[in-house]
Parts: C-alpha cells; structure tokens; sequence
C-alpha cells in the first residue's frame, strides 16, 4: 500500500512538473512576442524622425532601453519621450550619448549664462534666480522659480545649446502662498522704486531677483556698487512681513 502511495505522489509531483513548464513556456512565448511588437513600434516611430537616425532600441519585460547617438540633449529627451508614450511601455531606460559639438565648458557656461539673462524677460523674471556650473559638457543649474515657468523655460534654452552633454536640475519651485506673492510684490516696488536703484529697472536682464520662500526673502543677482547693494538690502530689510533677508548681490563693475 505504502508503495502504491509512493508511486501516485511520484506521478503527480512528474505531471504538476510538466504542467508548470507547459505554462512557463507559454508565458515566456507571450512576452517575448510582447517585448517584440513593442520594440517594433518603438523602432518605427524613432525611425519617422532625422534628429534619432542613430538611435537603437531594444526591449525586455516591456522596458525600453535607447542607445546610440543624437546632436542635442533635448533630442535625447525627445527620443525616451518618444518610447514612453508607445502603448504598454512600462518604462524607459535612457542610456544616449549626446555627440554633437564639444564646447569648451568656460565658453559653454557664458552662452548659456547670456541665453538666460537676456533672453527671458518680463514680470516674472523678477522672481527667479538661475546659476550655472559647467564641467565636461555636463551643466548644472541650480536656483528658484515662482510658478515652475521660468524653469521649464530655462531648461528648454539649455537643452537645446550645442555642446550641452547632460544636464543636472537643483531648481526649485518656491512655495504658493498669498502671503509670500503680496511680500515679493512690495519687495519689487520698494526696490525698483527707489531713486538709487531704479536705474536697474531699466536693464532687460533685471540684475536684482527677488526670492520668496514662507516670508523670508533672498536677493540675488549683480549690482554695480557696494552701495547699490547695501540700499537694496536696506529696503528689504524695512519690508513688513519678512521674517529675514538675505543680501546675496554680488557687486559687478560694468
């Protein structure tokens, strides 16, 4: 009897074993004919445009990973944007390498330096501060932005400078806050409007940023003397509701 036991729980772990491997295979058939239409329809879409002609893909467990080379960084950006929005994609792995012109990093950082300071003008550039550090290509943009605009617009300019090889973003996006908006508004007009300083409302770069982050102000940017500096931070310093200020004008003879 303990035999014939033996031998049917023999026989059933054979025909459990068997079924699990008919069901392996038909799952690993499934995904691989999954991963292979997947990867085919990242292919014809990279192929529809120039800026990815030396672009490959290839796909496993319905992740897309990119390779090959593209002339601008926002093409790179373009490209897992691209695989990303192919239907069932489950994610993107971005491994491009930016091979466009080699820029020294000196020349590089003045560009783009120039890029963002004369190119983004208006009301809103009074309240966001970028600052720049490049090495090897690689840009890092540090800062703060009122509403996430001025970023985004800032990361456009950089993204699509020749010789930007990556890009590294530490900006930050101050807080919504009625209280912070009616501070960074009053901080404007006592600054502008004074008689020593309203000379810099006039330049299109707008040298002095104010930033406002839960009532406490910061203000960056480049003034002419150490005179303009004190001044500014002085009329800060008077605002009502600004629990602290921080003076971080660098004084730049022009």
């Amino acid at each position: 009897m303990t035999g014939k036991h033996s031998f049917k729980r023999w026989a059933g772990s054979l025909l459990a074993i068997g079924l699990l491997s008919t069901t392996l295979c038909a799952e690993t058939s499934a995904a691989a004919r999954y991963d292979n239409q997947l990867q085919s329809a990242v292919t014809q879409k990279l192929v529809a445009k120039r800026q990815f002609r030396n672009v490959q893909s290839s796909v496993e467990d319905g992740i897309v990973t990119l390779t090959g080379t593209v002339d601008l960084y926002q093409s790179k950006l373009d490209a897992a944007k691209v695989a990303r929005k192919i239907a069932n994609a489950q994610g993107v792995r971005n491994l491009i390498d930016v091979a466009g012109p080699n820029v020294p990093d000196a020349q590089l950082e003045q560009k783009l330096a120039t890029k963002l300071t004369y190119v983004r003008e208006g009301f809103d550039s009074t309240f966001d501060y970028f600052a720049l550090g490049v090495k090897d290509g690689i840009v890092t943009v540090a800062g703060a932005d009122r509403t996430g605009v001025g970023r985004d617009e800032a990361m456009a300019d950089i993204a699509n400078m020749p010789g930007v090889k990556d890009v590294i973003d530490n900006i930050t996006v101050e807080p919504t806050s009625t209280y912070d908006e009616g501070l960074r508004l009053r901080a404007m007009r006592a600054i502008y409007r004074d008689p020593v300083l309203s000379k810099y409302a006039i330049d299109p770069a707008r040298p002095i940023r104010i930033i406002v982050a839960n009532g406490h102000l910061t203000l960056y940017g480049a003034v002419n003397s150490a005179m303009d500096k004190q001044v500014a931070g002085l009329r800060a310093g008077q605002l009502f509701g600004a629990f602290s200020v921080d003076n971080r004008l660098e004084v730049v003879k022009s």
